[in-house]
């Protein structure tokens, strides 16, 4: 972590322009998991408590670059409200009238929420004009929207060319778990991937055999690794233009002396339904007609004594069809795992894992979980972000 954080700079009387992560999920109106929302507040509150003026900005959805009142911030604005005993107030546009007036007239200790950023198109542009618009409202830049670092956006970029940039407390403890997990990892060091596409992990997977000393595949893009070893994977989705790929990263993962477990066993249903009907069988014995949608018993205790040795594990895609009942035990045996591994250091890629991690009920037993799925990924792929080079080095 060679960035500077908000522990820094003085932000004492002054205009802090936050960049948070507010996507959050809505249904009639109403927050459905304010994750994201309890993420951002240690660096809300401590700003709050160092008297800056907080100026906050987040996107929520994908309005394409126009007002669309089902995404707009006003209920996140409510949430903060109850949540934070100083006072918040919602600005109904970006750079208008209003978001002008509340910044104008914000004192110490208070809150602004501008409306959301992608109401603008400029925002996914990373129009300068715009980000300068936006800069000209603070004295200081914080990013602490993990889950938008990856993205060149003129509120997680070109931002920072106008304004001091620092990190909040949620994007300096995101670097901290996968920066070392990937740098200095206590060992063995173990990874899980799931999910279904190779193409999607390629890049993951092959930064992950310079640093790991076992690799486990599960998901749909473990059927396209197992087609690769020649086995018929009947009606699975198997990623057909992927099974060239999957032999290299093999053969890769061979000359590297890197552990691979693949599944050995799977639950095999008639169709992609949770009341399909259902076998476990050898992943050489899937019937005719037959999908693989979970990880069977055996692989479960395989994976499950593998994670148990680690003392470095990071996950990212579940083990199977998990927001199906009846295809959601590898995952859990996953996620079981990592919570009995009491000795390791247990880190959730954000994504669909963390998800079922929560769901799950074993969010509170892992070391971290990821706010940013998209994000953590490009992490783990070894890749520069934008949003976290953009911030001023120590």
């Amino acid at each position: 972590m060679n960035k500077k954080t908000i522990r820094d700079i003085d932000v004492n009387g002054k205009k802090v322009l936050v960049r948070v992560d507010f996507n959050v999920p809505l249904k009639d109106g109403e927050i459905t998991d304010e994750t994201r929302i309890q993420a951002a507040l240690p660096t809300i509150k401590y700003l709050l408590e160092n008297n800056a003026k907080v100026i906050l900005c987040s996107h929520l959805g994908r309005p394409k670059g126009e007002f669309k009142p089902e995404f707009s911030l006003q209920p996140v604005a409510r949430r903060l409200q109850a949540l934070l005993t100083n006072k918040v107030t919602f600005a109904t546009d970006v750079i208008g009238k209003s978001a002008d007036e509340a910044v104008a007239n914000i004192k110490e200790g208070e809150v602004v929420l501008l409306e959301n950023l992608r109401f603008h198109k400029e925002e996914t542009a990373n129009d300068p004009e715009f980000a300068k618009k936006l800069a000209s409202y603070a004295d200081v830049y914080v990013d602490d929207a993990f889950g938008a670092v990856h993205r060149a956006h003129a509120s997680t970029a070109a931002v920072a060319e106008y304004l001091p940039a620092v990190a909040g407390f949620l994007i300096e403890k995101e670097l901290q778990f996968l920066g070392n997990a990937l740098d200095n990892p206590v060992r063995p060091f173990v990874a899980i991937l799931g999910g279904a596409k190779i193409a999607d992990k390629i890049g993951v997977i092959d930064n992950l055999f310079n640093k790991v000393d076992c690799l486990i595949i599960g998901g749909g893009m473990a059927n396209t690794f197992l087609a690769a070893e020649g086995i018929d994977m009947k009606n699975s989705l198997v990623d057909a233009d992927s099974i060239e790929i999957a032999k290299d990263l093999l053969k890769k993962a061979k000359l590297r002396g890197v552990k691979v477990l693949l599944p050995s066993d799977v639950v095999a249903a008639d169709k992609f339904d949770n009341e399909a009907k259902t076998v476990m069988v050898p992943v050489e014995n899937i019937p005719d007609g037959y999908m693989a949608l979970d990880i069977g018993v055996s692989t479960r205790l395989i994976f499950s004594e593998e994670i148990m040795k680690a003392k470095t594990v990071v996950w990212n895609g579940p083990m199977g069809v998990a927001e199906m009942s009846s295809f959601a035990a590898g995952t859990r045996a996953v996620a079981q795992a990592m919570a009995d591994a009491k000795d390791a250091i247990t880190i959730i890629g954000g994504g669909d894992s963390a998800a079922a991690v929560k769901s799950l009920g074993y969010g509170d037993k892992m070391s971290h979980i990821s706010t940013g799925g998209g994000a953590s990924l490009e992490f783990l792929e070894g890749k520069e972000l934008p949003g976290i080079a953009a911030l001023n080095d120590k």
